[in-house]
């Protein structure tokens, strides 16, 4: 059952486009709301909650704007009303209706969306705007005195380059109604400009504005690019009309068609097989490690891969309103953090700003002193914890790189800082994602394993199948020679039957024997554990089996125990059956209750929430589009650069060299990064609150207070700068 199915059956409003209805009264993720107006293209939903709730309402309207069906959708607070227009051809009534619960659910827990952006509005930042006048105001200053500048012009630079800062501290009192550091700040440049001491407070503000920019370098912007599933497909498909087969754009693909997919394609709809059958895998879509059998009448899903045989398919849905479309509305429907790394030292700094501003104040009422009541002004903790914390991201940004590891922003180091649990896809991440022998095992008498993979692997060479392919490459790396057969037949699905050396010779599925009258009741016992079985028979009998399974990382086994030695939680989700699921987590010292078998996108992020719920900080990591809603909804996501383009894109962390250990060198690095923030705090703190101690009972000049602020700054920054170095970071691991 899907997402949507699911709170359909929980919240359904009895809706119809004539006439207005509102839900009943069971409901557990939307609130009441009436349709009062709805012809075709254009509906009018009204709620009491819109009025009363904007943050509620902005929400539900930013979600249901993002929909390549919705056109425009306009939050009107006062009437408590949303009016949706959307294009009446590309959603039915039932459709739309289905998303707007989506929506409504998802605003209900405080969800949001940014806005569609196209690829080329990038965060940009203009360097010389933001630096060049801070920059100059120093140089201006370092040479003012030799070349007797006027006062006023060296004095107005530096001020004109203290303009941002005046204007993020109106911010802060005028939206967050406090004095923050850049109040302070600003009133320390702009006291110490006025007083002719230019060169400390030029090169105060060019320290803060060059630590403003580093921090929004670290940043990942929050607009999230529209993710088009069609784009993933290509660009056409072939349509049979009139028994004619013709390519068309797939944006043009109607419900109805009959769709013509041949091996190798990515089946670009959902819909039914009517004609012919073949191997299908739906590895990225369901997490299966294994391709599938599919014939006439089955269902077959966009974004699965044709491995063998033939399709005609009948559309039943395109485009968004795939199955794949749908797991893209969840993951779009996740909440969108703060790009900003979550600064608490800079928050203390804001606490202490009002405090340091009065002492001031005190020195100047009693002293009469403006030089000492401005000394003590500037010796503020906002400068340095400016400069230090965004340096020290950076350089763990950029030695993440360097190492292999992608990480987009500082949000994501604090988060990887604090993660107490993660968990893994199985397929591809835990695992290899691809078929390996394992064991051979002879049922007959006189029979060696040796004669068995030989007779499998001349039967199966050619054939494209991942299972085929991994007897024949196990033969080859035996150093065997195959044999050519007299005869060869491929049944799709179901095994080969071949002729070699004057006998018949069929290898394939348990199906295929019993289909063909082989007795295979002699294997029953080999089917335990994570494996799977191939067959092969000689003129009629069993003579063995061969046994494959998709085989573990490498580095899968240590990156569980250096998690579990953190006391970090792990959990495995995956689309394979039970008993597989749990062989592998056997071998991985996954414990049983963490193992979730079956699980299709919706029921992982279901999986995430939980955790979520239970107070956990959550990491997911998967490479499929069946995991990125996941990665989505986690509170930090983890994705290979090999992994599928939507997961890619919602990973906050992409492993660039495919190594799962990657993961625990990101972890480690990020608490590196976060105590190295934690150090900075107090290299700032401790000078400044000393300076402070003793400006207050003694005159303290403003120049050597500007020199102690600045001087702590520069030393936090250099402590910033210790990830870029590579430093042995084995002291968290063994954390």
């Amino acid at each position: 059952m899907s997402i949507t199915d699911r709170q359909i059956l929980i919240a359904h409003p009895a809706i119809v486009p004539e006439e207005p209805a509102s839900l009943p009264e069971k409901r557990e993720f939307v609130r009441d709301y009436q349709l009062v107006h709805a012809i075709q293209g254009r509906w009018r939903v009204k709620s009491a909650r819109l009025r009363h709730d904007p943050d509620y309402g902005m929400n539900l309207a930013g979600l249901l704007q993002d929909s390549e069906f919705i056109e425009t959708v306009r939050y009107n607070e006062a009437a408590g009303s949303l009016i949706i227009e959307y294009v009446p051809d590309g959603v039915s009534p039932e459709r739309l209706r289905e998303y707007i619960l989506v929506a409504m659910e998802e605003a209900d827990r405080g969800y949001s969306i940014a806005p569609k952006v196209t690829p080329e509005s990038g965060h940009e930042i203009n360097y010389w705007e933001r630096l060049g006048i801070p920059v100059g105001s120093l140089l201006l200053a370092i040479v003012a005195l030799p070349l007797e500048l006027p006062p006023i012009l060296v004095g107005g630079l530096i001020l004109a380059a203290c303009l941002p800062a005046y204007g993020r501290a109106w911010e802060g009192i005028r939206e967050e109604k406090q004095l923050t550091v850049d109040f302070l700040d600003s009133l320390a440049i702009t006291l110490s400009a006025v007083q002719g001491h230019f060169i400390p407070p030029a090169f105060m503000i060019s320290l803060i504005e060059a630590g403003e920019v580093i921090r929004d370098v670290t940043a990942r912007s929050s607009e999230r690019q529209t993710l088009d599933l069609l784009d993933s497909l290509g660009k056409y498909a072939w349509i049979e009309r009139d028994g004619v087969e013709v390519q068309i754009p797939l944006k043009d693909v109607e419900e109805g068609n009959l769709v013509i997919v041949y091996p190798g394609d990515l089946i670009p709809v959902d819909g039914k097989i009517v004609r012919g059958s073949g191997l299908i895998d739906q590895q990225k879509l369901t997490g299966e490690s294994v391709p599938v059998h599919r014939e006439i009448d089955d269902e077959v899903y966009a974004s699965t891969l044709l491995v063998e045989g033939q399709l005609a398919i009948l559309v039943e849905r395109t485009g968004n309103n795939t199955r794949a479309g749908l797991v893209v509305e969840l993951m779009k429907a996740a909440p969108v953090h703060d790009t900003r790394i979550e600064n608490y030292a800079a928050k203390f700094a804001n606490i202490a700003v009002l405090p340091t501003l009065l002492i001031g104040m005190g020195v100047f009422a009693f002293t009469g002193d403006l030089a000492r009541a401005t000394a003590l002004i500037t010796l503020d903790f906002g400068t340095g914890i400016r400069v230090s914390v965004p340096t020290a991201v950076l350089a763990g940004l950029t030695h993440a790189a360097r190492t292999g590891v992608y990480i987009r922003s500082g949000r994501a180091i604090e988060q990887l800082a604090k993660v107490d649990c993660v968990v893994f896809d199985k397929t591809g991440t835990l695992t290899q994602g691809n078929a390996s022998v394992t064991d051979i095992r002879p049922t007959a008498d006189g029979v060696t394993p040796e004669e068995i993979l030989t007779l499998a692997a001349s039967a199966e060479q050619g054939l494209t199948h991942p299972v085929a392919h991994a007897i024949v490459q196990h033969a080859r790396d035996l150093g065997m020679a195959t044999i050519a057969p007299e005869e060869w037949d491929y049944r799709v699905g179901l095994g080969v039957v071949a002729g070699i050396e004057g006998r018949q010779i069929l290898v394939g599925s348990s199906r295929f024997m019993k289909t063909e009258g082989i007795d295979i009741s002699a294997s029953e016992s080999f089917k335990t554990g994570g494996v799977s079985l191939v067959y092969v028979a000689r003129d009629g009998v069993l003579i063995g089996v061969i046994l494959y399974a998709d085989p573990i990382r490498i580095e899968s086994p240590g990156v569980i125990s250096e998690l579990h030695g953190w006391g970090i939680e792990t959990h495995m989700l995956t689309g394979d059956v039970q008993r597989v699921a749990e062989a592998v987590a056997i071998e991985l010292g996954i414990h049983g209750n963490e193992v979730h078998a079956q699980a299709f996108p919706e029921r992982k992020v279901e999986v995430v929430r939980q955790l979520k719920e239970r107070g956990k900080t959550v990491a997911f990591i998967g490479d499929g589009i069946n995991d990125s809603a996941a990665l989505a909804h986690a509170d930090v996501s983890i994705s290979f650069a090999a992994g599928s383009d939507i997961a890619r894109e919602t990973a906050d962390v992409v492993l660039m060299d495919d190594d799962l250990s990657g993961l625990t060198h990101a972890i480690a690095l990020s608490k590196q990064v976060m105590e190295i923030i934690y150090q900075n705090a107090l290299i700032v703190g401790i000078p400044n609150l000393s300076a402070l101690a003793i400006g207050v009972l003694f005159a303290l000049d403003p120049v050597l207070a500007i020199i102690v602020n600045n001087g702590s700054a520069i030393l936090a920054g250099l402590n910033g700068l210790r990830p870029a170095l590579g430093e042995d970071k084995k002291s968290y691991r063994d954390a």
